[in-house]
Formats: C-alpha cells, sequence, structure tokens
C-alpha cells in the first residue's frame, strides 16, 4: 500500500464535497519581510504599524494577498496537484484581516464539475475559505482549475457549472472594522491622488518592470507551501520549464501598481480573474489598471474603487484580446478587484 499522495484526479471529486486542508500555518512578521523582498511592495498601510493605527487599525495586518497565498497554498495538495491550469476566479472576499499570530486553515467545497469534450480532463469548481485559530472565515474565494482524469474508462460526471458573479456588489464588501480614512496621511504613503482624483474609463501604466527569476519564483512558491508540481520540477512539462505560479503574477503586477495607485491601500474583494497567458522565468512584467468603477463605503473617509489590473510582458498599454477574442500573448494576468481608498 502506498503512503505517498499522489493527489487528486477529476474522477476523485463530487458535488458538495467538502475537502479540510492539511497543515494550518501561523503567519509572524517574517512573513511580511519576506513578502517585501519578494515582491517591490510599498503600500503604507502594509508597511508601517503606526501608519496603520493612523488608519484606525490596530497594527498592519498582513498583506492581502499574502494571506490569499497562504489559503490558496494549502488548497494545492488536494484541488491542483494533478492541474493542467489554473483558470479562474469569482467571488472572492477578504472578512477580516490577518495579522502576525495568526494561524491559518483553509477549507474547500466543490460545487461545479465538467468533463471537457477530449475525456482525458475536467474542470472542477470549488469555494474555498480560509479560517483563523478563532474559527472566524477570513475570506473566501471560488476558483476553477483543469484537471487530469486518471482513469480515462471512468465516467463523466454530471455537468454542474455553478452560476458566479460577475462583480461583487459594493454593500457585500467587508470594511475591516474600525477603519478611518479621514486623517489619511498622503505624505507618508506617497501619492496624493485620492478617491476623487480617478474617473471610470481611466487607463493608468505603472511604468516600472521586474524581470521574473527561477530562483525567486521558487522560493515565493515554497514560501505559500504550494505543492503543485509544474512550478519546480522542470521534467513535467514537455518543454522542460518550470511555470511560474500564476499567484507569483499577481504579487508582482499589484507591487507596480504602486507607481499610479499608491492609495488603493487594502484588496477587498476579487471580482474575477484569468492567468491569460502562461509565464516563464526571464520574462520581464509590466502592468497597467483600468478604472472600472467607484463605490462609496460606510467607513468614514473610505472609498471603494474597482480596478483591473492587468500584467504584459511588453511594454503594451490598454490592449488585451485580439480579433478572435482571445488574449494577446503578451498579456499573462486579467484581474478584477476591489480596493479601498481615501476620498
Amino acid at each position: 500500500m502506498t503512503k505517498t499522495n499522489a493527489g487528486r484526479f477529476f474522477e476523485d471529486y463530487s458535488i458538495g464535497q467538502v475537502i479540510d486542508h492539511a497543515v494550518p500555518r501561523t503567519v509572524s512578521g517574517g512573513e511580511r519581510a519576506l513578502y517585501h523582498a519578494l515582491y517591490p511592495m510599498r503600500h503604507a498601510l502594509y508597511s508601517s504599524d503606526e501608519f496603520a493605527r493612523s488608519c484606525g487599525l490596530r497594527e498592519a495586518p498582513i498583506d492581502d494577498l499574502a494571506a490569499f497565498h497562504v489559503v490558496f497554498g494549502k488548497t494545492v495538495p488536494d484541488v491542483s496537484l494533478n492541474a493542467v491550469a489554473n483558470l479562474g476566479y469569482a467571488e472572492g472576499r477578504w472578512l477580516k484581516p490577518v495579522h502576525a499570530g495568526d494561524t491559518l486553515r483553509s477549507s474547500s467545497e466543490v460545487i461545479g464539475l465538467k468533463q471537457n469534450s477530449n475525456g482525458k480532463t475536467g474542470v472542477v469548481y470549488v469555494r474555498t475559505r480560509g479560517i483563523n485559530q478563532r474559527d472566524e472565515v477570513v475570506m473566501e474565494y471560488v476558483r476553477w482549475v483543469m484537471v487530469r482524469k486518471n482513469d480515462l474508462d471512468a465516467p463523466a460526471p454530471e455537468t454542474v457549472v455553478p452560476e458566479l458573479a460577475k462583480v461583487i456588489d459594493p454593500a457585500d464588501l467587508v470594511i475591516p472594522e474600525g477603519l478611518d480614512f479621514t486623517n489619511y496621511d498622503f505624505t507618508l504613503a506617497g501619492e496624493p491622488h485620492r478617491f476623487g482624483d480617478y474617473e471610470v474609463g481611466e487607463v493608468i501604466g505603472h511604468v516600472d518592470g521586474v524581470t521574473i527569476e527561477e530562483a525567486e519564483h521558487m522560493l515565493a512558491t515554497r514560501l505559500w507551501q504550494n505543492t503543485a508540481k509544474v512550478h519546480f520540477d522542470a521534467t513535467f512539462r514537455p518543454d522542460g520549464q518550470r511555470l511560474i505560479y500564476g499567484g507569483h503574477v499577481i504579487s508582482m503586477a499589484r507591487a507596480l501598481s504602486f507607481n499610479g495607485l499608491a492609495n488603493a491601500q487594502m484588496i477587498v474583494g476579487l471580482n474575477g480573474g484569468a492567468h491569460a497567458n502562461p509565464c516563464f522565468s526571464g520574462k520581464t512584467i509590466k502592468a497597467w489598471s483600468e478604472v472600472l468603477d467607484r463605490a462609496e463605503t460606510s467607513a468614514p473617509g473610505v472609498g471603494a474603487i474597482r480596478l483591473r489590473l492587468v500584467a504584459v510582458d511588453d511594454a503594451s498599454v490598454g490592449e488585451l484580446k485580439g480579433e478572435d477574442g482571445k488574449y494577446l500573448p503578451q498579456v499573462l494576468l486579467d484581474l478584477d478587484y476591489w480596493a479601498l481608498m481615501p476620498v
């Protein structure tokens, strides 16, 4: 009897199945330091306890995407160890800030299944929740993954494709308790641009770029305890290349967006996202953002801004898809999210 984990294959999932993922993770200040070493992350709310206190929080939380990666990494051995590709995200919400000392675990429910026409793979939809040591849900999101079949003769399950909201209603966004931007220090934050300075339809080119390094991406992926074979084993893909973890691209693009969106401090909603094309080491990531919407919130001095964040491996801005409706080859990431910003 084998004692190793080969991961789940498409035929191993069923609708309503709940998977409690192994290995809880206690995060620390070291998590923040290493995250900021891996990415050019400079948002003040996550960098300074004193800045966070001036905004009504007890201390600087762990970066929202760092917390996301910890929760996501727990799910990989059970959801995407045998994945061909991570296809998309929806209905993501950050519900409580994560602080150094918090212990996170993850649980996922299978909410959709669809076998592909080739009979060799299928798409699995899961809703994942990150839970802290007080049994509080700190975040939740849906993702869907293309997974290999192990037994090609296994019957196809009944197709269930969940109906997912294309955009999270601003009224459903959760504002961290106590958050107050009425005394926000724009000088310390790094830019003067506030909520009212951004217009729907405005496109912001973020100027800077970072070349992806093999060692850094593997270090980052190990940090999140993400065990997906495609990120580490160069023999796993026919082209002999290690695929860059999509979350690495997300964090890099978010960090680059500081130049132009320094005051988009907290990500509170993930409306959707696609890893448009694979990313490999040696590519230089640049980013641009489009303002999609704005909404008021009940928190003092706090507005919600909806942004499309696009990562590309060239200098193009504003281009996404060709005439055939497919993503252009230079587009690596297309992410739609809500962030909180001082009004």
